[in-house]
């Protein structure tokens, strides 16, 4: 595993509340966080976790669809159970 993933999934892993999807604002938390002097290396990881966490957000996005659809699936069946009294 490369230093920056291997970096950035630590800092995600202790700080996750503190990244979102705005680059910028990452490389703020970054400096809250830790001391990082090279300014290549912050950027290449609030990129990568920037990357990340969109990654997460599309995969619970389409985990949702999927589920919606199922649902919509399911309540299209008819029913056609008996009822016995």
């Amino acid at each position: 595993m490369d230093r920056i993933k291997r970096l950035a999934l630590d800092l995600l892993k202790n700080h996750k509340d503190r990244f979102g999807t705005d680059f910028a604002e990452n490389k703020k938390a970054l400096e809250q966080v830790s001391i990082i002097r090279s300014k290549g290396l912050k950027n290449e990881l609030a990129g990568y976790i920037t990357k990340c966490i969109k990654r997460e957000l599309e995969e619970i996005e389409s985990e949702k669809e999927e589920l919606n659809q199922t649902v919509e699936a399911i309540a299209a069946e008819p029913i056609t159970e008996e009822i016995s009294s």
